[in-house]
């Protein structure tokens, strides 16, 4: 039959359109939002959303997932004097692994001792360059640098982020990836718990002893 497709086509339009509106009826008979609230946004979603299903952004924003990864930024510790513990010690493996090239570390060395100080006196990203593949994030062997989920970075400027604009705490990275973030921890207290475990056996080993 001639325009059987266009009809059919028509049909899934027609349905989406009174799904939309039986979807909304549903969700205020509830009491719930639909639209401007993270439970909404994340039943539009999801595969049982009926009707329409695009966010109003930027009254809306998808929830993204915790893999999601934009723009790389650098981790510290906070420590109990206020002061804080930058966990990049500016070894250069992320600048080395960067396939665009748009990492840049300055390393200092300590004037008395002439060794390296493990600590980036000053540490580039050109935003506008980063390719957000993450290996920067893989490769880095102190877990120092991690990608972000903020990519609403527009600006009629050269995005490019120095030390202070790309050092976050560490409980932010935590906010944005649970998982990963108690993954690492565990596997951190595992190699300690190890390292102590084994030291404490040399000490016993090499510990004269005691006389009969």
């Amino acid at each position: 039959m001639l325009g059987k497709g266009i009809l059919k086509s028509l049909q899934v339009t027609w349905k989406r359109y009174w799904d939309t509106y039986a979807d909304d009826l549903t969700w205020w008979l509830s009491g719930k939002k639909r639209y401007h609230s993270v439970e909404g946004v994340a039943h539009r979603s999801s595969k049982n959303a009926k009707g329409i299903f695009t966010v109003q952004y930027p009254e809306e924003r998808l929830i993204l997932p915790e893999e999601a990864r934009y723009l790389p930024f650098l981790i510290y510790n906070e420590l109990e004097d206020g002061k804080r513990e930058i966990l990049c010690t500016s070894c250069g493996i992320c600048a080395k692994v960067c396939p665009p090239q748009c990492i840049w570390i300055v390393r200092s060395n300590d004037p008395q001792t002439g060794r390296p100080i493990p600590e980036p006196t000053a540490f580039y990203v050109d935003m506008d360059l980063c390719m957000n593949c993450g290996l920067c994030a893989e490769y880095c062997p102190f877990d120092a640098i991690k990608m972000d989920h903020d990519f609403e970075l527009a600006s009629f400027t050269r995005n490019v982020y120095d030390l202070e604009k790309l050092l976050k705490p560490s409980a932010y990275y935590q906010g944005i990836r649970p998982q990963n973030f108690a993954r690492e921890e565990a596997d951190r207290k595992a190699k300690e718990e190890a390292k102590a475990a084994k030291a404490a056996k040399t000490a016993e080993a090499s510990a004269p002893a005691a006389p009969a």
